[in-house]
């Protein structure tokens, strides 16, 4: 009885919370398309299971998935609220998130799963004012995670990503929120330019250009949760235009940005 009270409640809009180093959606979906990300993703049915595949598997009911930077995949919530974790690579990886998980097995380059650790984020999206605490509850549900596994990144390339996301919440290196060019961020690591390219991508997952057009829209999320429209984050994230932005959320996200972000808390 308590589930469906709650999945019927309309008040609850979709929560979107920017930390640093994480990144958190919980509200109802339907559909994403097949599209990949630049950090590693936990995906969690907050009451029921969904369909999830990658791109070269079949469809498989599940609670929760563990997806890696570069992996390409699709889900279908069927309208139901779905929770899905972003963190970034300096902050924890696939294998501290697959921690949350049970009863998993590997498909296609992801960790599909029949249950998952999520009264946390479950309580965030049935709390009308979860944004108020969501940033602590991501960062201890992160902490929690990485003490019960290992492996870490290289520490040159994590130099450099330290340096990339500075400020709690954005990534504030210069007023318009653009990432640094790819010359600065191997500077940070102390490598050569192409070294650094080719170390980041192996450590990673993709190439420091995609994980900059990331960057580029966590800041852009970052700011219509505090109140932009889609036009100002477009502009102060260093897209073209609209529809260049536009675009770009399609490609990451699988949907589009007018009914991702749309009347968000």
């Amino acid at each position: 009885m308590y589930e469906p009270a709650t999945l019927q409640r309309p008040d609850l809009k979709p929560l979107w919370h920017v930390g640093r180093g994480r990144m958190l959606f919980a509200g109802c979906l339907q559909r994403n398309a097949l599209h990949s990300h630049s950090a590693p993703v936990l995906i969690a049915g907050l009451y029921e299971n969904f369909r999830f595949r990658t791109g070269g598997s079949d469809w498989a009911s599940c609670r929760a998935a563990v997806v890696r930077a570069g992996t390409a995949y699709e889900f279908d919530a069927g309208g139901r609220p779905l929770a899905v974790l972003y963190v970034e690579p300096n902050v924890a990886s696939a294998e501290a998130l697959a921690t949350l998980v049970g009863q998993s097995r590997e498909e296609g380059g992801a960790l599909v799963a029949k249950s998952c650790d999520i009264a946390t984020i479950r309580a965030l999206y049935e709390d009308p004012d979860s944004p108020r605490w969501a940033d602590d509850a991501t960062a201890d549900l992160v902490k929690f995670s990485n003490a019960r596994a290992c492996g870490v990144v290289d520490a040159r390339v994590r130099r450099a990503l330290d340096v990339i996301v500075i400020d709690e919440g954005r990534e504030e290196r210069t007023v318009d929120q653009r990432p640094m060019p790819v010359t600065f961020a191997a500077r940070a690591a102390g490598l050569s330019t192409s070294r650094f390219q080719h170390l980041f991508k192996q450590e990673v997952g993709v190439s420091y250009s995609r994980y900059a057009a990331w960057v580029r829209m966590r800041a852009a999320v970052s700011e219509v949760v505090d109140g932009g429209n889609l036009t100002s984050a477009a502009h102060a994230a260093g897209f073209y235009d609209q529809p260049h932005f536009a675009r770009e959320f399609r490609r990451i996200f699988g949907a589009p940005a007018s009914r991702s972000l749309a009347n968000v808390r």
